[in-house]
């Protein structure tokens, strides 16, 4: 059977009035509470009633009726008295004229605070719904961060929210509900909060999507009734096999919560009558060496399907859970879930990190538990501290809330859990920033293997760093954790930002030259004007901006025009820009045309992507005559050193080895092959090639041995 429903029990008490609701309250927590405690609580419910007096709620009821429901949700997972008070009223301080300083002289220091961190943010005019929405998330995790009590209040605000969302216009359903699936459920099932985490989810559904629900609904229900007796003889088969093998377990059956099969029917693309493993059945006994025993026997009465066995006893999941999973072969050919664990394990998976304040005394696994979860909390934080962002702080969060699916190994053979899908680079970056930042090469298994490898479970994972190394922009094509694109991004934004100072500032001293200004002599007040009128923090920002392109250097040059003390008796000629090739991302070579040094070049200031460098007499540069201020006039520095990539195009007589042959005159002429694309016809073959060359003498030098090659029938450069 499915485990008890939270919902179920506040529906029933939901019928009495709201005093007889507080009394049930008081009833349940004083089961594991202390008098004295109890005492506090009644203080607290009398307070939140008086200050919420005359409030309702959408639905009509009286507002008390919510904290109530609140407290009574946390009541069921045990949790100690500061964390009920600060439930009951953890809508006092947004919602009526008290004070978060009111709360700590009547309730003390530790309810204010879970007060405080549960409230939100209050909204900023000027932010948009998603600025707000990352702003409340950023101080709920910095809140949870010292309390984890903060989130467990959230979670039960949350779910009673979802119980009654159903007066809210059905835009704000879906929009509440998506959230609750992205960022709430995930968060409860980070947590251990099994229960938690299945009714927001099944309730995310619900308001996500109405109709499929209710299909779904009916459809549960009706194989609820078909299949009792199949699952009534596996539950019986089960039972008098563990007996049979001298084993003291407590069996049960279990039906999958309506989101997981939901899931299921998207993922694998199946109808509801093609999910068989609608149920699934508990095996709980005394203690670990048990649940072998208990598994070999499961085993010995049906078949396990290879693949389907995960042992998260050995390898506990990052939330602390802990059990043996087993996929088998039931009678009718019936796939039959099954977990076998410890009563402990039992409670640690209903409970979660909740159970920390539940079985205080039960040992050191469940600090163990707790700890966990502040190292999470804590990595977290760190890896969204660097992001800015709204939109992808969003996603950052949404991405590391979801718990990790496999389990690999370090070269000294510590574990670490990552999400299904990671590769090597997020490895390095779940290891340490420095280890990401400078990571060029990787051993899975002892065995060279690329970057964008996806990982496996029992992957021993070993990674090559090279001190000069930095983050190549391409791993965020690949790589699956938050953690590692943000840190990817940080560094590339922060070493952008560099680069993009000194050409902004190197693009305005050009501006300046033309129109006979003399930088030396402009002003800080000046500087200070012209950048709060470009709406920019300072000086270095503005040459920011000027080199990607939001600013352009001929408009702030004829700003500061304004000044006569900065008009010079210079003539009108200025110096070109003066490109070295070192300049990173600041500068980009045009893909159309691929310039290299010896070729006529222009510059073109291109919106948030910087100055872009154009051959001459490509056909893009011909086409455009717009925006005439945005071309500039550069020339390339002397003795550049790296190479740069060209296009060239060979036709070949269509014979067997001539592209090894091409291949490797190109290797001998010092050149690396970026890319290569093949179209053969009867005769003859083309060969389209991206490489390396240092400059047009080095390109020439590498075309002349080329076509000296015997089946080589034509080779040009290839520009637009």
């Amino acid at each position: 059977m499915r485990p008890i429903i939270i919902e179920d029990s506040l529906k029933n008490a939901d019928q009495a009035t709201t005093m007889p609701e507080a009394e049930i309250l008081f009833q349940e927590t004083s089961k594991y509470l202390k008098q004295e405690d109890i005492t506090q609580l009644r203080n607290a419910y009398e307070f939140s009633q008086g200050a919420h007096l005359g409030q309702f709620r959408k639905s009509g009821e009286p507002y008390i009726s919510h904290p109530l429901a609140v407290a009574r949700i946390l009541g069921n997972l045990h949790l100690d008295v500061h964390t009920l008070a600060a439930a009951l009223l953890h809508d006092v301080v947004e919602d009526t004229h008290i004070s978060n300083t009111e709360i700590s002289e009547r309730f003390g220091e530790t309810v204010a605070e879970l007060v405080e961190g549960v409230s939100k943010l209050d909204k900023i005019e000027s932010q948009t719904a998603i600025e707000a929405q990352a702003d409340n998330f950023r101080k709920m995790l910095l809140a949870m961060a010292r309390d984890v009590r903060v989130i467990l209040i959230k979670l039960a605000d949350r779910l009673h929210n979802m119980y009654t969302l159903e007066v809210m216009r059905p835009d704000k359903q879906r929009r509440i509900a998506r959230e609750t699936l992205e960022i709430y459920a995930p968060i409860a099932h980070r947590l251990g909060l099994n229960n938690i985490y299945q009714e927001l989810q099944d309730l995310g559904l619900r308001y996500s999507y109405p109709t499929r629900y209710k299909v779904l609904i009916k459809a549960t229900k009706a194989a609820r009734g078909n299949r009792r007796e199949v699952v009534g003889k596996i539950l019986d088969a089960i039972t008098e096999k563990l007996q049979d093998a001298g084993l003291d377990a407590k069996v049960s059956g279990r039906e999958k919560h309506l989101y997981s099969i939901y899931s299921k029917m998207v993922d694998k693309r199946l109808t509801f009558s093609e999910v068989l493993d609608i149920y699934g059945f508990r095996v709980v006994v005394e203690d670990i060496p048990l649940c072998y025993v208990a598994l070999g026997a499961l085993h010995s009465l049906y078949k396990p399907i290879p693949g389907k066995f995960k042992d998260y006893i050995a390898i506990p999941k990052a939330n602390g859970y802990q059990s043996l999973h087993s996929t088998l072969f039931g009678p009718y050919g019936i796939p039959i879930e099954i977990q076998v664990r410890t009563a402990e394990m039992h409670r640690i998976a209903e409970a979660g990190v909740a159970s920390h304040w539940l079985y205080k005394s039960s040992g050191t696994d469940l600090d163990d538990l707790h700890m966990k979860t502040n190292q999470w909390l804590q990595g977290l934080l760190e890896t969204l501290s660097d992001t800015t962002d709204s939109s992808e702080f969003l996603e950052h969060l949404k991405i590391d809330l979801f718990p990790g699916d496999i389990y690999v190994f370090t070269p000294q053979g510590k574990i670490l859990s990552l999400p299904r899908g990671s590769t090597p680079v997020d490895f390095a970056y779940a290891v340490h920033t420095d280890i990401g930042n400078c990571c060029v090469a990787v051993k899975i298994n002892g065995e060279n293997a690329p970057l964008r490898n996806k990982l496996k479970s029992g992957d021993r994972i070993e990674i090559v760093t090279a001190p000069q190394a930095k983050p190549n922009p391409s791993w965020l094509t690949f790589v699956t954790t938050g953690r590692a694109r943000s840190q990817i991004r940080y560094f590339l934004r922060t070493m952008q930002y560099d680069e993009s100072v000194e050409l902004g500032e190197r693009l305005l001293n050009q501006a300046l030259q033309t129109f006979n200004i003399n930088q030396e002599i402009i002003t800080d007040a000046q500087w200070e004007k012209i950048t709060r009128d470009c709406g920019v923090k300072s000086k270095k920002a503005l040459f920011a901006d000027i080199a990607l392109g939001k600013q352009l250097p001929a408009v702030i040059a004829k700003r500061l025009e304004s000044s006569e003390e900065a008009i010079s008796n210079k003539n009108g000629n200025h110096e070109p820009i003066t490109i070295l090739g070192t300049e990173g991302m600041a500068v980009q070579f045009a893909k159309c045309c691929r310039p290299i040094p010896g070729d006529v070049i222009v510059g073109f200031i291109k919106k948030d992507q910087g100055l872009v460098i154009h051959a001459h007499d490509c056909s893009l540069v011909k086409r455009s005559h717009k925006h005439p201020d945005n071309w500039l006039d550069v020339t390339w520095g002397k003795d550049i050193d790296r190479s740069f990539a060209v296009n060239i195009k060979i036709f070949a007589a269509n014979k067997s080895g001539v592209l090894a042959r091409v291949s490797t005159e190109i290797a001998k002429a010092g050149s690396n092959i970026d890319d290569v694309r093949m179209d053969s016809e009867e005769d003859y073959t083309s060969m389209n090639f991206v490489l390396q060359a240092k400059n047009r003498h080095h390109l020439a030098q590498m075309m002349r041995t080329l076509r000296r090659i015997k089946d080589v029938v034509k080779i040009t450069r290839v520009k637009g």
